[in-house]
């Protein structure tokens, strides 16, 4: 392609309102999709939703997509007490105290991609009645970017260079070489929606890539290897960067421990956007002291929000952000899409994207 044809393209792609929406069908999965209200051809009930979506804030937009659902704009759990009438609800205002009072419910959208929280409501957890969906895969690309942004960080020395441009000083003993990326290898803990981001964008540093999951599925060609759960502890030993994008379960919890950490190779990094808990928080401090981790980047703790003094924040070789990798303006727009097209396709009698596995936790 010809420079000047690049360079068009580029900033056509920059421009205002030049991107396209985001299609919810390409980011939601139909993998275990359940129908939650069926309807049959040419019926059309009357459905009660409710959201703490305010006036002016989509609602005339879930109208449209589904006439037949009453969408009620609710501002508190209390609120929505008084409307357990309902047969769906925004996962925030889903409470167990409302799922026993609501005998007409059928359907909770967490507005999450973890479901952790969920996963703890008995009432909730223990109906096939009730359908669970998520929002997994929306944070997907904005969390993926922000992972390699925290991994560069600390791979070309960045905080370096930040700290002799404040001081005005051209270069210093301590700025030593950087560290490329090409040639190594990326191993992503749980290939879903977040991790095949993180993978993708892994294959395009020219890392080899390798990754493990519990679904049978084809191997996608920017990675090398798909392993199974069992085979954690063999990949880890393989990876010169370990990225976690899991949920968390009773399962992954703390399965970050010393026998992970001793696996891994000398000088390894991590990668942690998942869940805090998923990381024991002393055992990766171990590692970083003895040497056997270079470095850690962190979006998520445990504990949760990380406390003023802990001894985390006095790492020069661990990057931490406040759970915050996956806020970006995308995000957004990509969750607004799957939540809209949920509503419809519940209003439709179809199936819902992203349908929870309440056995498995996510």
């Amino acid at each position: 392609m010809r420079i000047p044809t690049l360079i068009a393209l580029t900033l056509s792609a920059l421009a205002p309102f030049a991107v396209a929406q985001p299609d919810a069908s390409s980011i939601g999965s139909t993998d275990g999709s359940k129908v939650a209200y069926p309807i049959a051809a040419g019926e059309s009930p009357k459905l009660v939703f409710l959201t703490i979506l305010g006036e002016g804030e989509g609602l005339d937009q879930l109208r449209e997509a589904s006439p037949n659902l009453e969408i009620i704009s609710v501002r508190s759990r209390a609120e929505a007490m008084e409307l357990a009438r309902a047969h769906g609800v925004d996962g925030r205002l889903a409470s167990a105290e409302f799922i026993e009072a609501a005998p007409n419910l059928v359907w909770v959208q967490s507005t999450s991609a973890g479901v952790d929280r969920y996963i703890t409501i008995e009432p909730l957890m223990e109906t096939d009645r009730i359908v669970l969906t998520n929002m997994r895969a929306v944070h997907g690309p904005t969390i993926a970017d922000h992972s390699f942004a925290m991994l560069l960080t600390l791979t070309r020395n960045m905080r370096v260079h930040e700290r002799n441009r404040a001081e005005g000083t051209w270069g210093s003993p301590d700025a030593r070489r950087g560290i490329a990326l090409e040639g190594r290898t990326m191993f992503v803990v749980g290939l879903g929606g977040i991790g095949s981001e993180i993978a993708q964008r892994a294959a395009g540093f020219g890392m080899n890539v390798i990754a493990s999951r519990r679904s049978e599925r084809p191997t996608p060609e920017y990675i090398d290897y798909v392993g199974k759960p069992d085979e954690l502890l063999e990949m880890l030993g393989r990876a010169d960067v370990v990225a976690i994008a899991l949920p968390l379960t009773d399962e992954t919890r703390g399965q970050f421990g010393a026998e992970a950490f001793a696996a891994m190779k000398d000088g390894a990094y991590l990668i942690n956007i998942a869940r805090g808990p998923i990381v024991d928080t002393d055992a990766m401090m171990a590692a970083l002291d003895s040497g056997k981790l270079a470095g850690a980047c962190l979006d998520v703790t445990d504990p949760e929000p990380l406390p003023e003094g802990h001894a985390l924040w006095g790492y020069e070789n661990v990057v931490i952000t406040p759970h915050t990798a996956g806020s970006a303006e995308l995000t957004s727009e990509r969750w607004w899409a799957l939540y809209r097209e949920n509503v419809r396709r519940f209003g439709a009698g179809e199936p819902l994207l992203n349908t929870v596995d309440k056995a498995a936790g996510y």
